[in-house]
C-alpha cells in the first residue's frame, strides 16, 4: 500500500511538473487583463480620475492620474503578453505604493486591514512576479531565447 501511494504522488508530481508553466500563464493573463481593462477605463475618464486625484490630495493630480491610467493600461498589456513582466512590475509596484500611501492607508487601522486591503494583494503579486518572472509561456522566455540568454525555466 505504501508503494502504492509513493508511486502515485511521484506520478501526480511529474503530470504537475509538465503543467508548472500554466500558474505563471493563469496569474500573469487574469490579472494583466483586469490592469488593461482598468487602465482603459481610466484613460477613458480622464477628468474624472483626475478628479478623484485631486480630492485625494495628490500632487500634479492630471499628470500623476494620466501616468497612474497609462502605468494600468500598458503594464497590463505587458503582462498578458509576458514581455517585459519583471521590469513592467516595477512601475505598478509603485502605483501599488503610491495608492497604499496616499489614498488607502487612512482608512487601514491595523495589521489585518492591511493585509486584506486589495492593493496589498496586488503588490503581493507584482512582487512575485518581479521575482519569478513571466514563466515559460511568454514573450520574455522566448525573446531570450532568440537572443542566446540562459534562463532558468
Amino acid at each position: 500500500m505504501r508503494q502504492f501511494i509513493a508511486s502515485t504522488a511521484s506520478r501526480l508530481l511529474q503530470m504537475l511538473h509538465t503543467i508548472e508553466w500554466l500558474g505563471p500563464l493563469t496569474v500573469r493573463v487574469v490579472f494583466g487583463y483586469f490592469w488593461l481593462e482598468t487602465g482603459i477605463a481610466k484613460v477613458q475618464n480622464l477628468e474624472g480620475f483626475t478628479m478623484r486625484f485631486m480630492g485625494w490630495g495628490i500632487p500634479y493630480p492630471a499628470f500623476s492620474a494620466g501616468l497612474s491610467a497609462w502605468t494600468e493600461l500598458l503594464g497590463g498589456l505587458l503582462l498578458m503578453l509576458g514581455l517585459f513582466t519583471r521590469l513592467v512590475c516595477v512601475p505598478m509596484l509603485i502605483n501599488m505604493a503610491v495608492a497604499v500611501t496616499l489614498v488607502v492607508s487612512s482608512n487601514l487601522m491595523g495589521l489585518d486591514d492591511y493585509v486584506e486591503a486589495d492593493e496589498v494583494v496586488y503588490s503581493l503579486i507584482f512582487f512575485w512576479l518581479l521575482i519569478a518572472g513571466p514563466g515559460k509561456a511568454s514573450l520574455d522566455t522566448l525573446l531570450a531565447r532568440m537572443l542566446g540568454i540562459r534562463t532558468a525555466a
